[in-house]
């Protein structure tokens, strides 16, 4: 592997400070703004995996800023910049080497505690209550549906953000209970017209976006604003339109393929992570970067 696609797994800016090491982000305070820095790690079952995925960072940072432009018209979100030159910030401009292409500067907000994501098909964990209650959630849906069949709607299934462990599903009505019913309608119509705007998109892309999760923030003068990261394959399932075929599990772009391989050698999910062969490193790494040239025509390498 040649030096430019050696994988960055983790980033040191002691001039900067450190406010969160999550399982792929690197976030630095400055001010009233963040440096989100997306590495190449990877994370599966909860337990960052000890190898990294060349461009994944790059892949998280140019998808976010690509459709936070897209979907601008239906809702703010915390992007400042992503251009390094921008940041007017001498300590970033000295790492401007690693962090170029990965980084984003953005708006600090307080989080909203609410994972708020929308299912356009049934798969993962929507799939497997179905199959119990017939139900995600508590919406009531249709017998007889396959494994990744389309719902007859998309539909909103929050969950919360757990700081450890695994997110829970919620009903709607605990949302409300939360954060109020007029934020949480607002949060349920702005994802559901975000997710169906990127939809339709995607699809013309020959992408299906089976489902995604959105996180959100409130200004200091009390505006709800998109944050995080945005219709990434880290935080949606992308499915390529060719050889859908609901009834099965569907190829994806996402990281279900190292979950796949996990899975068939049989580890306990519990740390340490086992190391990933080159060939699963290398194809990862390629479903990360065309779903990327696929949704913004451009390429990354």
């Amino acid at each position: 592997m040649n030096k430019k696609t050696i994988p960055i797994l983790t980033t040191n800016i002691p001039q900067l400070k450190l406010c969160n090491r999550g399982k792929v982000r690197d976030i630095y305070e400055i001010n009233d703004t963040l440096l989100i820095i997306a590495t190449d790690r990877i994370s599966a079952f909860d337990v960052v995996l000890p190898n990294g995925i060349p461009y994944k960072g790059k892949v998280l940072t140019g998808l976010s800023e690509f459709w936070f432009k897209y979907t601008s018209d239906i809702i703010e979100n915390h992007l400042i910049t992503t251009q390094i030159e921008k940041m007017n910030n001498d300590v970033i401009a000295r790492q401007k080497d690693i962090l170029q292409g990965r980084s984003m500067l953005v708006k600090k907000v307080a989080v909203i505690p609410v994972e708020c994501i929308i299912r356009g098909y049934l798969a993962g964990s929507g799939w497997k209550e179905y199959q119990k209650t017939q139900s995600i959630c508590g919406i009531k849906l249709p017998a007889g549906l396959k494994e990744s069949d389309k719902l007859p709607e998309p539909i909103f299934t929050p969950s919360t953000k757990a700081t450890t462990g695994h997110d829970e599903n919620i009903p709607f009505s605990r949302v409300i209970d939360m954060v109020g019913k007029k934020l949480a309608e607002e949060l349920k119509e702005k994802s559901m017209k975000i997710y169906l705007k990127a939809s339709d998109y995607a699809r013309d892309k020959g992408i299906i976006i089976c489902d995604t999760k959105f996180e959100w923030g409130v200004t200091k003068d009390n505006k709800t604003i998109l944050i995080d990261e945005a219709l990434t394959p880290d935080s949606s399932r992308f499915w390529p339109q060719e050889g859908y075929e609901p009834g099965k599990p569907q190829h994806s772009y996402d990281k279900q393929f190292i979950r796949d391989y996990l899975e068939s050698i049989y580890w306990d999910k519990k740390p340490p992570a086992p190391a990933l062969p080159p060939d699963i490193i290398q194809k990862t790494s390629e479903k990360y970067l065309s779903a990327y040239n696929a949704l913004t025509g451009k390429s990354l390498i």
